[in-house]
């Protein structure tokens, strides 16, 4: 398992937000990448967010691994998600707590990875759920998250925490 100290593509900054008490100055008390790194890490479900053709909100849990930073989780080709990410790939992603809050921005690509890199994932699947996600199925798609916004804060503690890392892409 590592833990990724820093996201090398993105820059750590704190939200502008006054009338919530966020001042973009005041950057004491900013959440740590490491801190969303376990977050990920130990979350059991993903809330994926796309958008269906008519233009109606889609979201759904569903069972990933965060393997070295990056979101991996497997769908059947003809379920609604992976229709809706075939068409607009843009989504958002977050986890079940909203007093530990991770919610990332960005797009969900259709990956292949390494036989290595499979195995790892598909380890951590067993690890999670104590089942094989047989992600080589022709019938299913391997997918990525590619984040551009991620933002967390914990409530206990808004707004001290409130920080967002925002991403080259």
């Amino acid at each position: 398992m590592s833990v990724i100290s820093q996201p090398e593509n993105a820059r750590r900054v704190r939200p502008n937000m006054p009338n919530y008490g966020v001042m973009p100055a005041e950057t004491a008390g900013m959440l740590a990448w490491d801190w969303v790194d376990r977050q990920m890490r130990e979350a059991r479900n993903y809330w994926v967010c796309s958008v269906c053709s008519d233009g109606r909100p889609h979201s759904v849990p569903v069972w990933g691994a965060w393997v070295d930073g990056v979101l991996y989780f497997g769908t059947d080709k003809d379920s609604v998600k992976a229709r809706n990410i075939a068409r607009d790939n843009r989504v958002v992603v977050h986890l079940d707590s909203g007093d530990q809050t991770v919610i990332f921005e960005g797009a969900v690509v259709e990956t292949q990875v390494s036989p290595s890199q499979l195995k790892r994932i598909s380890e951590r699947y067993v690890e999670k759920y104590v089942l094989d996600p047989e992600l080589e199925e022709a019938d299913d798609l391997l997918l990525r998250l590619v984040p551009a916004k991620v933002m967390a804060w914990l409530e206990s503690d808004y707004p001290a925490t409130a920080t967002y890392w925002l991403f080259d892409v």
